[in-house]
Parts: structure tokens; sequence; C-alpha cells
């Protein structure tokens, strides 16, 4: 799919490219392409002179490839976006183009994306740009929004993993933690984790980003300042991860603690039943040895409910002991 933004009072408006004539008639600020065809690349090399690289979207490539300036003066940036929601948890790699010092090019002042899936931060940054005039400015701005946009999209996902986490913890504080609650709190523990593992990588790549926009030195003073603000909202966030990491671990040993401690109970539960039947053993094999016992001679036929008598009040008399002493609860 091949979309592209313009500005007109202030606002993008975004059109749908369907033919290279098309292309020609419109004088973007930003050209999105998400999963493109062939034929959508050979467009835009043919129309703006701008060749897609093979890896852009590779996951598997060098750190120094993820930033970097061409002798034409095409600035590269890949960055990922977090996908959040639903039941997997992903990043999306986006390659960015923009020229900003070759008048020569059509492709001068557009900002080219190119993205496999559908990014919902690009979403966000579309609706809020149709609704808020003046929000874009250029194609810098565009870029620098949609890292605003990633940064506060991370922030909202955070605040999800908080409330998924306040409810496994009233589920495992509860006092009553069965081992079926207990795996299922582990469960959705390891979720959180895993996503708010995923949400500090992302912020750490989106402050990477950011911070050679700043040093590329493309920005004016006020996209300068602005720059600095988004890294200061990641700075927040990074300080949140940290706890929501300490809150993780805290829920992880507290339910771990519950299971222990419900296998305890079934461990002194059979040990105070082995130590229960220990003195009608000790009965039970003292009167099966092939001896005469002056006691069983004198009672004559009750000396075989006396035995088992014997055996039943040794084994209760040691459990009515451990009940008195709470050690069956």
């Amino acid at each position: 799919m091949l979309n592209i933004f313009t500005l007109a009072n202030g606002r993008l408006f975004q059109e749908e490219i369907e033919s290279l004539e098309e292309l020609s008639r419109f004088q973007p600020v930003w050209v999105d392409l998400e999963a493109p065809t062939p034929e959508e690349k050979r467009w835009v090399k043919q129309y703006y002179g701008l060749s897609i690289p093979e890896d852009a979207m590779d996951e598997d490539i060098e750190e120094s490839a993820r930033f970097y300036e061409e002798d034409n003066g095409d600035l590269h940036i890949r960055s990922d976006f977090l996908v959040a929601g639903g039941e997997e948890t992903r990043t999306v790699r986006v390659a960015f183009i923009l020229n900003l010092t070759n008048t020569t090019l059509k492709s001068h002042g557009v900002l080219f994306s190119i993205h496999d899936d559908d990014v919902p931060v690009f979403r966000l940054l579309r609706l809020r740009a149709r609704r808020a005039p003046g929000l874009i400015a250029d194609a810098k701005e565009v870029l620098l929004k949609l890292f605003d946009a990633d940064a506060e999209y991370s922030a909202d996902t955070l605040e999800g993993i908080y409330d998924e986490l306040e409810k496994v913890s009233k589920q495992v504080l509860s006092g009553e933690v069965t081992d079926t609650l207990a795996g299922e709190a582990l469960e959705a523990i390891a979720r959180q984790e895993d996503l708010n593992g995923r949400i500090r990588r992302n912020v750490m790549d989106t402050r990477r980003a950011v911070s050679f926009m700043m040093r590329s030195r493309m920005l004016t003073a006020e996209q300068f300042e602005e720059a600095r603000q988004i890294l200061r909202d990641i700075e927040s966030l990074d300080n949140h991860t940290a706890f929501l990491f300490d809150k993780i671990n805290f829920l992880m040993d507290a339910t771990v603690g519950f299971i222990n401690i419900n296998q305890n109970k079934i461990i002194k539960i059979f040990s105070v039943a082995s130590v229960a039947l220990l003195p009608p053993t000790l009965v039970a094999s003292l009167y099966g040895m092939n001896l005469q016992f002056p006691e069983l001679a004198t009672l004559g036929p009750a000396a075989y409910p006396y035995v088992l008598l014997l055996m039943a009040a040794s084994a209760l008399v040691p459990m009515w002991y451990f009940r008195k002493r709470g050690w069956l609860r």
C-alpha cells in the first residue's frame, strides 16, 4: 500500500496512490509505503529517483547501518515501533529516508517510511494531524511527531501493564492462593514482564533515533527543544519500567512463596501422619512377635479387641496432641 500525505491549511491529508500518474499530481510531505509491492517501489524510484534498499526492513542488520547519511544527502534512520494489544506483542522495523540538502531531487523535503506491518503510532499521528491544525509543518516535524507518539504509546502501554499487575497483586495477596490460581498468576506476570522488556527496548531505540536527529543538525531550534523534551519523556519511561520490573519481581517471589507454603502444608500432613502411625506400628510389631504375653493369656478372647483398641489409642493420642499444638492447621 502506497499512501502520501499532503499539508493543507495546517492539516495532514492522506491519499492512497494506485498509479504513477496519481503520484505525480501531489506534492507530499510524507510518503508511507506499507508492505510495498515491486510496482510501488518502481513508482517511487521512477518519480522521486529514490532507491529503497533491499534490506530496508531487515531485522538483522549491523548497528552502524541503522543511522547513516549517504553521499547524495539522504538520511537513513531505521527504528523499531511497538505493536501491543491482542495475543501477540511485537516490534515493527520501520526504515525512514529523508533528504534535506539536495534540492535537485524531487525527494527533497519528503519523508519516506517503509515497513511491512501496520503501526498503531502511524494511525495515531494521522488522526492527530487531521484534527490539530499546525501540528505538522514539514517532513522533519512528521518524523519527530512519530517518535513523540511512539513514546506516548509506550507510556499508555506501561499504564496497562500496571493495571494488569494490580489485578494479579489482589489475587496473590488475598491470602488464599491455590496452586491453580498461582499458576495463572505466574503466567500473567511472565506475560507482563515480557511486554515491559519490549517497551524498554523500544524506548531505548527511540532515544537513539532522536539523538541521531539532534546530532545531524537537521532540526530547527524549536524542533531541537522538542527533541530534548522527547528524550526527557523517555527518561521518565525508563524509570517507570525499572519500577515495574521491581513490582514484577516482588509478585513473582510472592507467588512462588505461596506455592512453597502450599507444598509445605502437604509435606507437613504427611510428616504428621507418619509420626502418628509410628505408635500403632510399634504395638503391632510388639504383639506380632511369636511370644507368649501374660496379659493376652489373661484376657483370653478379649485379647484381640484389646490390641486393636491399644493401637487406635496410640494413634489418636498423638493426633490429639498435634491438633492441640496447632500443627494440623
